[in-house]
């Protein structure tokens, strides 16, 4: 299976506003809400988009509020791995991130746009989920 968009991760300051935006134009579904986050499908996997809830302070779109970054879900760990090693040949630096329910490789494009490479980890969890950013080390996938 080749790599696909995975989801859109929207940094918004009102989450509510912005959960009846897409539901009520797009169809999209609530699939879960964690802190000031919430996540959207259109029913074929757990997220589509994940909205990330700045509050009202939050300074206008560019570093901001607006697109977070685009992200590509990969077939497993191995695949991820490569990519690391890819990425590494290219001198591009990655962020590599455990979120619990996935791990993940955050880098920008030439263009300076945010990226992510990342393969879900739910099935292996023995707990619930609980947001979390943790650095991992992708050699020891």
């Amino acid at each position: 299976m080749a790599p696909h968009l995975g989801h859109v991760h929207l940094k918004v300051r009102d989450v509510e506003r912005a959960l009846e935006f897409y539901t009520g134009l797009f169809g999209l579904d609530v699939t879960e809400r964690v802190g000031s986050y919430a996540f959207l499908t259109f029913g074929d996997h757990h997220h589509d988009i994940a909205l990330q809830g700045l509050g009202g302070d939050a300074p206008a779109a560019g570093p901001g509020v607006g697109l977070y970054h685009a992200a590509f879900e990969l077939d497993d760990t191995d695949a991820l791995k490569e990519l690391y090693h890819d990425l590494e040949e290219r001198g591009v630096a990655a962020s590599p991130v455990d979120h619990g329910i996935s791990k993940a490789l955050y880098f920008d494009d030439p263009a300076g746009n945010g990226l992510e490479a990342y393969v879900d980890t739910r099935d292996t969890m023995d707990e619930d989920w609980e947001a979390m950013n943790r650095p991992f080390d992708p050699e020891a996938l």
